[in-house]
């Protein structure tokens, strides 16, 4: 249930950006600079992330992604449930997972973040630009779980098939 005193149309980010334009402008530049950038992180790589991230929220406060729901992503519900029981034993590329190590660690509990969790990202051979790209594709899908949780959108007890995930519209913006 929606936390709003407005109407039900109110309860998806499509009414809220119709009720709210400038933001929703906002938003939707923040997708397309994600979806608009060369990046060292494949579009794969970046599903996968953002997947990741919407797990650990579902696993944090039982909101997120549907899992096998989710349809047309690279990241599979198997991949999802390997990383957020072990990333070290899950099934992906070995030079992905200290980025999958630092973005857990900056959802969950960023004011622990040290320079100790960005250095592996280096240490596999990642650049600048890939560790840039890393923190701003986390702090992008944070926000906007953020935010939806805090709206109350997606919450409810209406069908989910009406409307895609926060997870999967945002990596949609990246195809």
């Amino acid at each position: 249930m929606h936390h709003l005193t407005s109407s039900l149309e109110m309860a998806n980010i499509a009414g809220l950006v119709a009720k709210y334009p400038r933001r929703g402008i906002l938003l939707y530049k923040l997708l397309e600079d994600i979806k608009g950038s060369i990046s060292p992180l494949s579009t794969g790589m970046r599903e996968l992330i953002i997947m990741y991230i919407s797990g650990l929220h579902q696993q944090e406060s039982g909101y997120g992604t549907d899992g096998a729901a989710v349809t047309g992503l690279a990241a599979d519900e198997s991949i999802i449930k390997q990383l957020k029981s072990d990333i070290n034993s899950a099934n992906v590329d070995e030079k992905l997972k200290p980025i999958l190590r630092f973005v857990k660690k900056l959802t969950l509990t960023p004011d622990q973040i040290t320079h100790a969790d960005v250095k592996p990202i280096y240490d596999a051979g990642w650049d600048e630009r890939t560790f840039h790209d890393s923190v701003y594709l986390c702090a992008v899908l944070n926000c906007i779980n953020r935010f939806t949780m805090g709206i109350g959108v997606d919450m409810g007890t209406e069908s989910r098939q009406e409307r895609p995930p926060v997870a999967h519209s945002l990596a949609t913006c990246l195809s």
